[in-house]
């Protein structure tokens, strides 16, 4: 159990540095820490959700009886994806402290804007932040402890829900990489055909 919660503890934070620094000094790339930042926890999320709707699916697809049969992915994957929501919350605040850096370019001191990024990331981000806290403080002891065993299907189609986050997260990328001028042309253009 402690050796899934650790791999997922390395897992995604490792898989985010290596993105940032694979952004900002690939030859061609180098993009600025901002941009590397941003993309690269879009990619661990939508890395995340590839993983999860995948064990959603064959967890769903290997269970006849929906109560009573078990899968061993099921327990695996909830302990290797609970340290994903702790580390979001934190990738989160990263990319948020990145674009305010952007919007506001005074001169101030170091304290005062962090707290004011705080307060106004959970103002922001709020329902998030309170998703991922509850994933971990009441969804991870209540499937892991207090279902003994039961109703892995519906764990499992639970997992399908990520299903739309890395189309949603590469249309996010491609905007912030500009290609989103491109691609709202070649929408205009098949329009007109």
């Amino acid at each position: 159990m402690l050796s899934i919660l650790a791999a997922g503890s390395i897992f995604f934070p490792g898989l985010f540095l290596l993105s940032k620094r694979f952004l900002k000094h690939a030859p061609g790339l180098k993009w600025s820490e901002k941009d590397a930042v941003i993309v690269s926890s879009r990619l661990v999320s939508s890395v995340q959700a590839i993983m999860a709707s995948s064990a959603g699916y064959i967890i769903a697809c290997s269970c006849k009886d929906i109560i009573e049969d078990q899968h061993w992915l099921t327990t695996s994957y909830i302990l290797f994806a609970v340290p994903y929501f702790v580390y979001d919350i934190y990738a989160m605040f990263l990319c948020y402290w990145y674009k305010l850096q952007v919007k506001d370019h005074e001169e101030e001191s170091e304290t005062k804007p962090m707290r004011s990024a705080i307060r106004g990331y959970l103002h922001r981000e709020f329902l998030m932040v309170l998703h991922h806290v509850v994933m971990v403080t009441v969804c991870f002891p209540v499937s892991v402890f207090w279902r003994q065993g039961k109703g892995d299907y519906f764990q499992g189609v639970m997992f399908l829900a990520e299903l739309s986050t890395p189309s949603v997260c590469l249309g996010k990328i491609l905007i912030q990489i500009r290609v989103h001028p491109l691609l709202h042309g070649a929408a205009v253009c098949s329009l007109a055909v």
